[in-house]
């Protein structure tokens, strides 16, 4: 564990006064006097002595410390699977997932083997149990991702050869997409993919509104999880979700952990398996 010069470029950058401006949340206001890069393969309770050695602030914030390794309660336990399989996304935005699936995918729980025992301790699903609706998701990650992580994604054109090649392996014609990319971007993906009907979930004003866009993210991430099969963006968190609940209901691994490559790099580093654990 140690301090050093960042591997990549951030998403956060030094102001006029000197303070540190960047994504702390939805806390607009906030700003960090200071800004480093650590490089870290340790267990979470490292980390405070270290700060403590390593600073005098009264707060730190640590973007990113999912990446630190949790031991007994890591993505492999058994402790972590159990509190995970009982967090369940809210009924009321399961069902408005569900309508779109029916309405515009063609996809049911019954058909695609997809249903939810009552109780989630009941719900212990084998690898291929889950066959998925008659669609490809994607998320597909854009705006200030760009930036972050520019190298590691592919441009909107090469995006959507990957799809087409799943597509035509899968001898599928649909496609959902998750994405905050401005409207002439997703607009520009459609013109791609102009042979097969693409979908994204705009919710209305009523919906967006009751809801904010952390449920509309929770929708997406419901369709996506129902999918024949699922590719995601490099190191983020919102397809890591996605792939909990797939695995959670029981789809193939191979259908589930999948990244879109950066450009004219057909076979990148594909995301790690965490397999559920009973």
């Amino acid at each position: 564990m140690d301090v050093r010069e960042c591997l990549d470029e951030t998403a956060f950058h030094q102001d006029e006064e000197g303070l540190w401006r960047g994504w702390f949340w939805g806390y607009e206001e906030t700003r960090a006097q200071s800004f480093k890069c650590m490089s870290v393969q340790a267990h979470a309770t490292f980390v405070k002595p270290f700060l403590i050695s390593n600073t005098t602030a009264r707060s730190v914030f640590l973007d990113r410390s999912e990446e630190l390794i949790h031991g007994p309660y890591s993505e492999w336990s058994k402790e972590f699977w159990t509190a995970r399989r009982s967090m369940r996304f809210a009924k009321h935005l399961r069902d408005i997932g569900d309508k779109f699936r029916k309405s515009y995918l063609g996809s049911t729980d019954k058909k695609d083997n997809t249903v939810l025992d009552e109780d989630w301790r009941n719900m212990k699903r084998k690898h291929g149990d889950a066959k998925g609706g008659p669609y490809v998701a994607a998320h597909i990650r854009r705006r200030d991702y760009l930036y972050a992580h520019g190298e590691d994604i592919p441009d909107l054109k090469d995006t959507a050869k990957q799809l087409e090649v799943v597509l035509k392996k899968l001898n599928l014609n649909t496609v959902f997409i998750a994405t905050d990319a401005p409207k002439e971007e997703v607009d520009e993906l459609r013109d791609y993919l102009k042979d097969y009907k693409v979908f994204k979930y705009d919710p209305q004003k009523e919906v967006l509104e009751s809801y904010k866009d952390g449920g509309i993210a929770i929708i997406d991430q419901w369709i996506c999880a129902h999918a024949r099969h699922f590719i995601g963006t490099y190191v983020s968190t919102f397809t890591f979700r996605i792939h909990e609940e797939r695995e959670i209901l029981g789809f193939d691994p191979d259908t589930t952990f999948n990244r879109f490559c950066p450009n004219t790099t057909s076979d990148c580093e594909q995301p790690s398996r965490w397999p559920v654990v009973y």
